[in-house]
């Protein structure tokens, strides 16, 4: 008995059960509102994210429209690009020494204050603080001693060696300052959050100890012009003899320094704001200071300013105790001694028992100043180094024997109170050119810090090398070179030498240098304070914990305590260039790591490593480290070496007590222990975002010869990956491993060779498993080993979904969607992957198009910029697209786009799109029509293989006669999937049957109107028949429409949930074929498969529908976690 069989039911009474079966479909598949909050699309919580999960805005607020009904089923855990772009665009700094951004979950409460935005630009927020850090105490005191004793040429060496070694630290510095939002902290932030703490914290406690001894610098350096300079008459030790001068110097600078530092400290204390107000009346001292300096070389040319020496055959006298330059004088036609005479003799008469180097020779006076025309230059180019005691001479002057070193240190010469050699010159004056940190210890206060810091830092080194390099010139051809390498002025009347070059006075000099150090010693010591409370609220270092607190406004009391402690030390050597290579060592030590720091990062090629300062290159980071090294040997190898044991033993501390925050033959047994030691490290903690870098999983296929179907994912990969980071190649066998083994062994062959031809640097690994869907799940899950896992999914879009005979094939690619979110890992999905480039194709100008629509961690934005970065697609350029809805304001959004792009250091076109709700087309109501009804003829196919060959059976005995008229001619051996997908290509809705697997026949069987109730019935409406009949293939849009027309009162029975989102993926469509079709690639979020699996080929098709009319398609799929920051 023929038996009937309808693919789906039409007539009325079917009615209600249509009706009800659609409702079960709506309840099942209407994924967007039902589902509980935070989940993935098959139940799985995500991991907090301070974006993904922030959607307080939105909770409660159901979404309605049609235009994202594709994306509304993950609404809640991933929100719309619009509701995140106001948070995003808008960041707050944080204070020194306060939370760091990737603690800031702890809630604050109401009491939280609201915080001024930065509103300091370039010149008075980074140029001024650091040209007032920059020039200094070393200029004004020692500058003049180290051009005499060094010469012209080798001062230069010196300025041009330090100022070389700070400028291309401030290139790495501004590099890492450019890499995000710094927060206020300066270097120790940006090294510590580059480098991790370990290194960190022994960088910050170095330049937390260099900072604090340049506290120790400034204040002897203002006691010496206080002492020697303004008031000589208020030291508390004189010296009864002259070899204890300098002993008794050293005493008064203990006591007096003492006192400084007590005093400043309470002021400190008490009044910080006061301390920041002054800076710049510090900083216009110093200024004032210079251009005396200037003016004076200038007013030499014309009138040479009158500061004559005294030499005593080619020696130097000190020109304290005596008025003139004279053995003896001429005082009303008397002949007498001078007090210059008694200096040398036992008394005063022409008798007395005088010095023999006295006697033999003459007694001279020079000019000090000889002025910038004189020649003197030719005189001052080279070195003159010597021992401690060594005498001051003019090699030009005469000088007659008679010399007793054992009476000449009693003498008043002009002598070395230190033993001078190169290195040691470098020692001293490495300290002047310190300070190039100032700019970004202000990041918090800057209006535009990634703009503002390398501009500042970079102009201000500028500015004050030039002033090095020319005052080193100016000196040299100004002043007499006994006058040069007399320190303290002795022989010029205990004038400071500056000062006896600058105009109008030399007041003017010694005024603004003392001011200008009592202001960078409280610079100093309200600097150095805050760093270490920044180090210990971090609690990298346990025991500095106690520093962190303070009072009640944050001020670090305990850590100015400790502060003033250690800067003592540095009082107690009351050496001013004993000192200065001590915290030469601590800045040299700081800045050999942000160097290392910018070199690791740029050979690493972090995903988080994009400055917005590009003008940097790992060889100058390296060279900088390497002139740091240098530099510390060779101001003082001892000092040097204290200092790298000093942070090595920071370094072993933070490690084995701290260092728990996460902010990322015999050699060949050295490689497996330290690759066994990296794994275990690197299981501790999961990846910091900054560290995040897709590790990819690349499922691969395989043809029946084991040779790689398609290895331009392989190429892909390579693009996407460049060297870096894991790559594993997966690939499932089907099978038992006994029978396979030989074939799994060649596909891995096969895939490695690939991966080699490729240039692919990874691991492959290939599976055999009972069935494909069983061996994708066991790849995801086990492959990788330790902290060595992957956390992305590379694969390809499945093409012949429609044409194959087994389902598996596109159930398969849902559920490794699928597992991937349960995973945590993010998908990447390549359509059209043989059309991507080869890794020897050179793209030219074009577009990287993203389309952003919901924000799922920031993989969109992330993988374009690692597609730059290798040359197939270099030259490309990245435009984003982000769709605004109806109640969005699309000005603001672009503007929040680009504001949030610029923190992420991207290079971006922006556009925003509007999308209104539209009614939804005809077009659309006939899409759905068409998939529902194949997703209804396929569950039919899932009936038991036995009954299936009893209804074909049947229905082939019945109809032969019919078949044989209706498909003469027609090809044998056509699927069912073939037929369906050209009944969708051409909107023939004609149901198909397919006959079973064993049989290779099958028959296509049409229902006529006129046909009997034995018949099989192949339609589903009168009026659809009625449209099929008169259907044409190459009919006009208006005809089509019109018979679409027709087929109203079944469009309104179809399942709503289908219907908006198939509106969804048709409009979505059209304008990303409209803006993008062009581009050489297209990066689009992909929606999550349902919840429901029954609604699994309707999502491939709702997948097919998005991605129609477009060449290269990535769809990337978040893994719910950020990706990307806009922090250092």
């Amino acid at each position: 008995m023929p038996t009937n069989f309808t693919v789906v039911p039409v007539k009325d009474s079917t009615g209600k059960a249509k009706k009800a079966e659609e409702e079960e479909d709506l309840d099942d598949n209407n994924v967007l509102r039902e589902e509980e909050e935070n989940a993935t699309g098959d139940g799985v919580p995500k991991e907090n994210s301070p974006f993904i999960n922030n959607t307080d805005i939105d909770k409660g607020n159901s979404y309605d429209g049609t235009n994202m009904a594709l994306f509304e089923e993950e609404m809640d855990s991933n929100p719309m690009v619009s509701s995140l772009l106001n948070k995003l665009a808008n960041y707050t700094n944080l204070t020194q020494g306060a939370q760091e951004h990737e603690e800031a979950e702890e809630d604050e409460g109401p009491k939280k204050k609201a915080v001024k935005s930065p509103q300091m630009g370039t010149f008075m927020g980074v140029y001024l603080p650091c040209l007032q850090n920059i020039l200094g105490v070393i200029l004004f005191l020692r500058l003049t001693w180290i051009v005499g004793t060094a010469g012209i040429l080798e001062s230069l060496a010196i300025v041009a060696l330090c100022c070389s070694c700070t400028m291309l630290t401030a290139i790495s510095m501004s590099a890492i300052a450019t890499n995000g939002v710094v927060p206020a902290g300066g270097s120790y932030y940006m090294i510590s959050r580059s480098l991790g703490p370990e290194f960190g914290g022994a960088v910050g406690l170095c330049f937390y100890l260099g900072t604090t001894f340049a506290g120790s610098m400034y204040i002897l350096g203002t006691i010496e012009i206080l002492l020697t300079y303004i008031v000589p008459k208020a030291a508390i030790f004189v010296a009864e003899k002259k070899e204890d001068e300098v002993d008794a110097l050293l005493n008064n600078m203990r006591v007096y320094g003492t006192c400084c530092l007590a005093l400043m400290s309470i002021v400190v204390f008490v009044g910080v704001k006061y301390v920041n107000k002054l800076a710049l009346v510090f900083l216009a001292c110093v200024i004032l200071s210079i251009l005396a300096i200037y003016a004076g070389v200038i007013k030499t040319i014309f009138e040479p300013p009158d500061f004559p020496v005294c030499m005593l055959g080619n020696r130097t006298l000190q020109n304290h105790n005596f008025d003139s330059c004279l053995k003896m004088e001429v005082i009303g036609n008397m002949t007498v001694t001078t007090k210059l005479w008694k200096l040398f003799c036992d008394g005063s008469e022409f008798d007395a028992t005088c010095n023999e180097y006295f006697i033999n020779n003459n007694v001279t006076s020079i000019q000090g100043i000889p002025g910038l025309i004189s020649g003197v230059i030719s005189e001052n180019m080279w070195s003159v180094y010597g021992p401690l005691g060594m005498m001051v001479e003019n090699k030009n002057l005469s000088s007659f024997g008679g010399s007793d070193p054992a009476q000449d240190i009693y003498m008043p010469y002009v002598v070395n109170d230190i033993t001078t050699f190169f290195t040691l010159l470098v020692g001293i004056y490495f300290p002047s050119v310190t300070g190039i940190m100032a700019g970004s210890n202000r990041s918090g206060d800057l209006r535009d810090a990634q703009k503002s810091i390398p501009i500042g830092t970079i102009m201000a080194i500028a500015t004050t090398s030039f002033i090095y390099v020319t005052c080193v010139v100016l000196f040299g051809a100004c002043i007499e070179g006994v006058l040069l390498r007399d320190k303290f002025g002795d022989s010029v009347k205990g004038n400071l030498v500056i000062g006896t070059l600058s105009w109008p006075s030399p007041w003017v000099i010694v005024i603004g240098s003392f001011f200008s150090c009592c202001g960078a010693g409280l610079q100093s010591l309200t600097g150095a304070p805050r760093l270490l409370q920044a180090i210990a609220r971090d609690g990298i270092v346990p025991f500095l914990q106690v520093f962190g607190h303070g009072k009640a406004n944050g001020e670090p009391t305990w850590a100015l305590l400790l502060t003033a402690g250690i800067c003592e030390i540095g009082i107690l050597i009351a050496s001013l260039d004993a000192v200065a290579p001590i915290l030469s060592m601590f800045f040299l030590m700081c800045y050999l790591f942000v160097n290392l720091a910018c070199a690791v990062q740029t050979l690493l090629r972090t995903p988080n490593w994009r400055p917005r300062f590009k003008y940097y290159h790992w060889a100058l980071s390296f060279l900088g480290m390497s002139l740091c090294l240098a530099l510390m040997f060779i101001s003082s190898w001892y000092y040097a070496i204290v200092a790298m044991v000093i942070a090595g033993c920071i370094y072993k501390y933070i490690e084995y007590r701290g260092a728990e925050k996460e902010w990322g033959d015999g050699i060949r047994g050295l490689s497996l222990n330290a690759a066994r030691y990296a794994l275990i490290r690197l299981e501790e903690a999961p990846p910091h975002t900054k560290n995040w870098r897709p590790q990819l999983l690349v499922l691969l296929n395989v043809d029946s010869d084991q040779g790689v179907k398609h290895p331009r994912l392989l190429s892909l990969t390579t693009q996407l990956k460049a060297g870096k980071g894991l790559t594993i190649v997966g690939n499932v066998l089907e099978g038992t491993y006994l029978t396979k083994d030989a074939e799994a062994k060649r596909a891995e062959q096969n895939i490695k060779s690939s991966m080699s031809t490729e240039k692919t640097k990874g691991f492959c690994h290939v599976v055999v498993s009972s069935n494909l869907r069983d061996g994708f799940s066991h790849l995801i899950q086990s492959a990788g080993l330790g902290g060595m896992k992957h956390n992305t999914v590379l694969m390809g879009w499945p093409g012949t979904w429609r044409q194959s005979n087994d389902p598996q094939s596109w159930k398969n690619f849902i559920e490794t969607v699928r597992e991937t979110t349960a995973a945590h890992h993010a998908l990447l999905v390549a359509k059209n992957v043989d059309s991507f480039p080869t890794n020897q194709d050179r793209l030219g100008e074009g577009t990287i198009d993203v389309w952003w629509v919901v924000h799922d961690g920031g993989m969109l934005m992330l993988l374009p910029f690692l597609l730059r970065q290798h040359k197939v697609w270099r030259k490309c350029k990245m435009r984003i697209f982000t769709v605004a809805q109806m109640d969005d304001n699309s000005i603001q959004m672009k503007k929040d786009l680009q504001m949030f792009l610029y923190h992420l250091r991207l290079d971006a076109e922006v556009e925003v799109v509007e999308m209104h709700d539209n009614d939804i087309s005809a077009f659309t109501y006939e899409k759905t029509l068409v998939m529902e009804q194949r997703s209804q003829m396929l569950k039919q196919m899932q009936l038991s293989r036995t009954e299936r060959e009893r209804e074909i059976q049947s229905i082939t005995d019945e109809s032969r006669s019919s078949i044989r008229r209706k498909n003469q001619g027609a090809a044998q051996g056509t699927n069912l999937s073939q037929q369906s997908s050209l009944m969708e290509d051409t909107q023939e809705d004609e149901a198909q049957l397919i006959h079973d697997r064993n049989t290779a026949s099958h028959a296509a069987i049409n229902d006529k109107a006129e046909s009997g109730p034995e018949q099989v019935h192949m339609t589903w409406t009168k009026e659809k028949l009625f449209t099929e009949r008169n259907r044409n293939r190459e009919c006009n849009a208006n005809v089509a429409v019109r018979d679409l027309f027709n087929m109203k009162p079944e469009w309104e029975s179809l399942n709503q949930s289908n219907v908006r989102r198939m509106h969804t993926a048709v409009k979505l469509n059209e304008v990303v074929v409209n803006k993008s079709q062009g581009a050489h690639l297209v990066l689009l979020n992909m929606p999550g498969p349902p919840k429901n699996r029954g609604g699994d080929e309707n999502y491939m098709e709702f997948l097919e529908v998005l991605l129609e009319g477009l060449n290269r398609v990535l769809l990337v799929r978040g893994g719910g976690r950020e990706v990307i920051t806009i922090y250092s």
